[in-house]
């Protein structure tokens, strides 16, 4: 399979993966656990049925010391006793923020306030510019048809 459009040749597209990726620069700079942003690219990509962020999000976690049992457990995360409950309210917004179609209200206030629980007002600007990130990668990525499996760790930075 070959990707229908280079995001890295066309000027255009070129430009507008600079700009995001100047975004993902101001999340690894926060003080939301890079843990938790791993889980949660991990999740939104699995959702989204993107195979090339899916492979790249979980071989940077490996590479990083991730768990490999907690990277195969995020698919079936409400089932597993792995994650920490801060995780989880991570894993709930990811799922609702990705899902927004699927729910009348896009996010609920209960999983919202759960998260709030969690992580302070920064760390959850930073978990929402995470899980808006992620899926906006995962679109360029899927419209594109840009192909999995060749990803190495680090690749891009």
């Amino acid at each position: 399979m070959d990707a229908r459009l280079n995001l890295f040749a066309s000027p255009t597209a070129g430009k507008f993966v600079k700009y995001i990726l100047s975004a993902g620069k101001v999340l690894e700079n926060s003080t939301l656990p890079m843990t938790t942003q791993a889980l949660v690219t991990l999740r939104a990509s699995q959702i989204n049925g993107c195979g090339y962020c899916t492979d790249m999000h979980f071989k940077d976690a490996l590479a990083a010391g991730e768990d490999p049992l907690r990277l195969n457990l995020v698919a079936a995360w409400r089932e597993a006793t792995v994650f920490t409950e801060a995780e989880r309210a991570a894993l709930e917004l990811t799922e609702e923020g990705t899902r927004i179609a699927d729910a009348a209200g896009g996010v609920s206030d209960e999983v919202w306030a759960n998260a709030a629980k969690h992580y302070d007002e920064d760390q959850l600007a930073a978990l929402v510019g995470a899980i808006a990130l992620i899926n906006t990668w995962n679109r360029l990525n899927v419209i594109t048809r840009n192909p999995a499996g060749d990803y190495q760790p680090g690749q891009f930075g």
